[in-house]
């Protein structure tokens, strides 16, 4: 005779998947006998003190993954089951939120003020794109739309001197998907800046990529201790090197081109991930624009640090030399960026609206730059801190004299909620400035400066 053991318990699961779920383990455990006919839904539903809805959901559920059967007129019957004699498991438990901190000041090298996006702009231009541009809901080029890539080659060749065409280019999104993409198109093992930063060495780690770590001086990468390592491949930022600041001069420049030729099939990857940025001189021209479209560059930059990161925007310039095998490995791979937001910044390069916010953008941050550093200098007094690399990009080195270790900066640092990071978190076998940090202000508010400075020197007086 059936006999249902049921109970229902507040949280977990809907109703009728307690009732299923209970049947299920009856006829699994043996409970209830093939071809036991079982209650009908009212009388089951006025014995359980629930919605007929309910049962009959249940029952449905049971018939359909063939544990009853369905008997016109006659009602629902237990079918034969052979598995194992196990109960289906419970519904999982809601996953805890994770722990995230709550910063009082954000002092991250990826952090960007998003009140700077060009808000009004971006959506009015994404609004006429939405109504006059149905075909945009189609497929486009697996490098990205053509009209974007030749907006992107005129902006680079008027401000960055990269010399390259429309088809050279491949937008992807974000940096991370593009290295992923060149790990597969290059040979190893790959000469990484030390320090560095570390999750381009995470991810060519993650594409098999063996990763050798090249000391850094005050020009960049040492290309001397370079030619040491039997790298065929050299991930460098040579206009803002990450995250120590240094510029390499057209000298050293000139020597990691050379190295590059010297051999077939060694190629360098320059990320020129934040030289919009620059508050004193125009920046360097590009490395792959002193090799040329036909040299062993590939140039690799994002629209994350301009406009918001989570425009996931990002783009690499291949040599000539890499396209026929891109095609080859890559070129039935769909586009990873909506096309609505491809053609949303490819009006917005082409109308002039981007050098324009970038203007805004640096008058911002280089006032921003100089109040932190002024409000650190008086609220620690002459001499006690050295600041460098803050002519260029979102983040400036923090040396302090005659203070607590490194590791005791940081953790009284983030006790009181402040973000931040030493630079030795950075270095993989190069020895480090003692007592430094690495400090961003992308995400820092103006009005938070002051008081951030009064803390720090209480902190680390």
């Amino acid at each position: 005779m059936f006999q249902l053991s049921f109970a229902a318990r507040e949280g977990d699961g809907p109703l009728y998947d307690q009732l299923y779920r209970a049947i299920v383990a009856q006829i699994r455990q043996g409970e209830l006998a093939p071809g036991e006919r079982l209650p009908g839904k009212r009388s089951l539903a006025e014995e359980l003190s629930v919605s007929v809805n309910t049962v009959d959901t249940a029952y449905q559920l049971l018939v359909a993954e063939g544990y009853l059967e369905a008997r016109p007129r006659s009602g629902f019957f237990v079918q034969r089951y052979t598995g194992p004699k196990t109960a289906l498991p419970g519904p999982a438990p809601a996953p805890r939120p994770a722990d995230v901190p709550v910063w009082r000041y954000d002092l991250s090298t990826g952090g960007i003020d998003t009140a700077l996006f060009p808000f009004r702009t971006w959506g009015r231009i994404q609004k006429e794109l939405l109504y006059s541009q149905p075909q945009l809901l189609t497929r486009g080029h697996p490098q990205g739309d053509e009209d974007l890539r030749q907006a992107i080659a005129d902006y680079l060749r008027a401000y960055r001197a990269v010399d390259c065409a429309p088809d050279q280019i491949v937008v992807g999104a974000g940096v991370e998907y593009l290295l992923g993409l060149l790990a597969r198109l290059v040979e190893g093992p790959a000469a990484v800046e030390d320090p560095g930063y570390s999750r381009t060495q995470r991810i060519l780690h993650s594409s098999g990529m063996d990763c050798l770590p090249v000391p850094v001086d005050k020009q960049g990468l040492q290309v001397d201790k370079l030619a040491e390592t039997g790298a065929h491949l050299a991930y460098v930022t040579p206009s803002h090197q990450f995250p120590t600041g240094a510029v390499m001069p057209a000298g050293r420049r000139a020597a990691l081109l050379q190295w590059a030729l010297a051999e077939p099939g060694r190629y360098i990857i320059e990320d020129d991930y934040d030289s919009e940025f620059r508050f004193e001189l125009r920046p360097l021209p590009s490395l792959q624009g002193m090799a040329g479209s036909g040299g062993p560059v590939v140039y690799l930059s994002t629209f994350s640090r301009s406009l918001a990161p989570s425009i996931r925007i990002a783009y690499m310039v291949l040599p000539r030399g890499l396209l026929a095998r891109f095609e080859e490995e890559f070129g039935f791979y769909s586009s990873t960026v909506s096309r609505f937001e491809q053609q949303t910044l490819r009006v917005f390069l082409q109308e002039g609206h981007f050098t324009r916010h970038l203007a805004r953008c640096r008058g911002k941050y280089r006032t921003r730059m100089q109040a932190l550093t002024g409000a650190l200098d008086t609220a620690f007094g002459p001499g006690r801190l050295h600041f460098s690399g803050q002519h260029t990009g979102l983040h400036l080195l923090i040396q302090v004299k005659n203070g607590p270790g490194e590791a005791e900066l940081v953790r009284l640092a983030r006790a009181e909620g402040i973000r931040i990071t030493g630079l030795s978190e950075y270095c993989t076998a190069a020895s480090c400035p003692p007592n430094t940090l690495v400090a961003g202000y992308g995400a820092l508010a103006e009005e938070q400066i002051e008081p951030l400075a009064a803390l720090l020197a209480r902190l680390w007086g």
